[in-house]
Order: structure tokens, then C-alpha cells, then sequence
């Protein structure tokens, strides 16, 4: 048995405090991740088109993109717990609220506080990994907190699909209160789990903090870290957010089995990303994710050209899809969370996630400007994006060569 971090007094404590950050990643990535698969309603019930459905699902990403440059400046100035649990706590409220607005408008607007703290939450946990877990086991740490991804997929995604299908009277209001539902048992677990976590206190902040946060944003191995970072997100949400429509349109799927494709990629991501991280740890970084980054191309180029095939070819791409996609992330965080050293290791990551939220964000913008849907309802130009991911995927291959020789300086 692995030894635990002198944080922890024993393997147990470590686990249930793994949980309780995957619980937190678990209902901001579920936030995030819902509107996906439920484009078609969306767009039904507020008469939009996809366009606009895009600029939906920017708005999560823009605010966090925005909120996490801001956090810059105190989230190394405050112990990592207490930050965590009230960022939390306005998270839930913003989600909630969500699920209460009227009209297209107001629904835009309590998106973007939902992301303004769904990411910088996001940044905040995989800091606080990186803290307590050393770098030889933080490959596995990771794979359990960001198989968090994976359960939000596996039960979250078709039991909010579920809900939004069957609860009439609430429709697509229903899954954000079931979210909000969910995130007030996971802080009350992360309440009692998660320990003070102050290390980064002890270290002297010399000059300005506009000095020093403009200093490690412009570091030469940090500005590769966000080129990477962000063509990693670039690579994937350019194409994830309208798989749903795509699949349903054009490949002819009917809408009921979208839930199942999410459900089987869902099962086996839950299945490989620990299983990833300890291929990560064993064999190294860098030569996991090489792997990940090439084998991952091959289902987002069938994904972006598929035809009207059986359901079964279907459910074998989309599953690959998912495991290959979102395994990359798992080596490359690991990778990255180890530039800095712990005293600005929050600002760094706040940084990280502002990328790639940014990134994310445009790249769904970007893909709903290239799509277009014909008098027909048919989608086309979804290839044009396939092969733009897929340059992106090429070239994240190539700079995580730096992110391994960074880490050693």
C-alpha cells in the first residue's frame, strides 16, 4: 500500500478527502457539461439557433475564463480550504438560479456567475492535489479527482437528461435544481473532509502583486504552458458540444439514445482515467499523453464525418471518444501542475484554468460560426472543425516535450 502525504495520517483519510474534491469537481463539470446534451431542447424551448446555443455555452467559459484572472490575485493569499468551500457555496447558488430564469436572457446571464465560480473552483482543486499529493503518486490522484468527469457523465448527464425529459412542468429548469441539490450533500462532505491546507502562507510575497502575477504569466516555460494547456481544450470542445446535434441530425439517432451514448462513455472513462493515471506514473508523463494525444484523433475524425450508421458503431466511437479525449488530461495536468513551486502554484493554476476555459469558450464560438443547419435540419461544415481539432491535437503532441524538460528546471 502507497504511503500517504504527510498531510494525512493514514491512506483512508486521503481517500475521502480525493472524494470530497472529486465531489466538487463532479457538480461543476456536471454545470458545465449539461447543456451539451440538451442543445436540442434548448433550442426548442427559447427558440434559438446554434448560434446562439453556442454563445450559451461560452458564457460558463468566458466568465471563468475572466474570474480566474482575477482570482490571481488573492488566491494564494488565502488557506486553500476555506477559499474552496465559499467559492462552493456561491457556485450553488448561481446554479440554482439558473434553473429559475425566465428567458434566454436572464439564463445567459446566471451562466456566466455559475462559470465565474464553477472556474475557478476547477483550478482551485487541482492546486490543492498538487499540494498534498507528491508527483511520483499524483498521476493516480488526479485520475481519481478527474474521474469526477466521468461520473458526471456515467449517472449525472442521462439522469439530468432523465429528469428534463419526464418532469414536465419543469423541463430543462430541472437538472440545474437537481444539480444544486447534489453540490449541498458534496459540501457538507467536503466540509468535513478536506483538511486547512496553509502551506503556501509561510512563503514571504516580495514587490507588488501585480509584479508578481505579471511575472509568472510571462515566464517563457509558463506562456508554453498555456499554449498547450489550451490547445488541449481547443482540440476537444470544439467538437464536444455539438456531437448531440450532429448525431441526431445527421447520423439519425434518435434523441432518446443520447443519454445511453453518454451513459457507455461515461462508464468506460470511469473505468480508465485511474487506470490511465497509473500508466502515467509508471511509464511517464509524457509518453502516456504521446499516446493518448495520436490514438484520440482517429474517433474525433470519424465523430466529425460519421454517416447514418447502426447505433452500435456509434457507441463504439463515441466511447473511444470520451476515454481518449479526456484521458490526455490526465498526464498533461500532472505535468503542468509541477512548474511551480507551491507559493504561486495557485496563481499559476488560476492562470491554467483561465486558459483553458478561454479556450473551450472559443473554441465552441468558433465551431458554432463554422456549422451551419440547412432548411432540411441537417448540419453541415462539422467536418471543417474535425480537421482543425485534429491540427491542434498535432501540435499539443509536440509541446509537451517542453512541459517535461520545464519541470526539471
Amino acid at each position: 500500500m502507497s504511503q500517504p502525504s504527510p498531510l494525512f495520517e493514514n491512506p483512508k483519510r486521503e481517500r475521502f478527502f480525493l472524494f470530497a474534491l472529486a465531489g466538487i469537481q463532479f457538480t461543476h463539470i456536471l454545470d458545465f457539461m449539461i447543456m451539451m446534451p440538451l442543445g436540442p431542447q434548448f433550442i426548442k424551448a427559447l427558440s434559438i439557433n446554434a448560434h446562439e446555443f453556442g454563445w450559451l455555452l461560452s458564457a460558463y467559459t468566458f466568465a471563468a475564463a475572466i474570474a480566474g484572472i482575477f482570482a490571481t490575485y488573492y488566491v494564494d493569499r488565502f488557506e486553500r480550504r476555506e477559499l474552496l468551500l465559499r467559492l462552493y457555496i456561491c457556485f450553488i447558488v448561481a446554479t440554482v438560479a439558473c434553473g429559475f430564469a425566465p428567458n434566454y436572457h436572464l439564463l445567459f446571464i446566471a451562466r456566466a456567475c455559475a462559470g465565474a465560480f464553477g472556474g475557478i473552483l476547477g483550478s482551485l482543486v487541482q492546486t490543492i492535489v498538487a499540494d498534498s499529493i507528491p508527483f511520483e503518486r499524483r498521476g493516480k490522484a488526479l485520475g481519481t479527482v478527474m474521474a469526477a468527469f466521468s461520473v458526471s457523465t456515467v449517472a449525472g448527464v442521462p439522469l439530468s437528461l432523465f429528469l428534463a425529459n419526464h418532469i414536465e412542468f419543469l423541463g430543462w429548469r430541472a437538472p440545474f435544481i437537481f444539480i444544486g441539490f447534489v453540490s449541498l450533500v458534496i459540501l457538507y462532505i467536503g466540509y468535513r473532509n478536506i483538511p486547512k491546507i496553509s502551506g503556501h502562507l509561510h512563503h514571504v510575497h516580495e514587490g507588488s502583486r501585480f509584479q508578481q502575477i505579471y511575472q509568472i504569466a510571462i515566464a517563457h516555460h509558463h506562456l508554453r504552458a498555456f499554449l498547450f494547456m489550451g490547445l488541449i481544450m481547443i482540440t476537444g470542445f470544439s467538437v464536444i458540444p455539438y456531437i448531440a446535434l450532429y448525431l441526431t441530425a445527421n447520423v439519425g439517432i434518435a434523441n432518446s439514445y443520447i443519454s445511453l451514448i453518454y451513459l457507455c462513455g461515461g462508464v468506460a472513462t470511469l473505468v480508465s482515467s485511474r487506470f490511465i493515471g497509473h500508466m502515467a506514473d509508471r511509464y511517464g508523463k509524457v509518453l502516456v499523453f504521446r499516446v493518448l494525444a495520436i490514438v484520440s484523433l482517429i474517433p474525433l475524425i470519424v465523430t466529425t464525418n460519421l454517416v447514418p450508421v447502426p447505433l452500435w458503431v456509434v457507441l463504439i466511437n463515441s466511447t473511444a471518444f470520451f476515454i481518449l479525449i479526456s484521458g490526455r488530461m490526465i498526464p498533461a495536468m500532472a505535468l503542468v501542475s509541477q512548474l511551480v513551486e507551491p507559493r504561486i502554484r495557485g496563481t499559476f493554476m488560476s492562470l491554467i484554468g483561465s486558459i483553458q476555459m478561454l479556450a473551450s469558450g472559443l473554441a465552441s464560438v468558433l465551431a458554432g460560426v463554422i456549422v451551419t443547419i440547412t432548411a432540411e435540419g441537417k448540419m453541415e461544415h462539422y467536418n471543417l472543425v474535425g480537421y482543425g481539432a485534429a491540427i491542434c491535437g498535432l501540435l499539443t503532441f509536440w509541446l509537451v516535450g517542453y512541459m517535461h524538460s520545464d519541470s526539471k528546471k
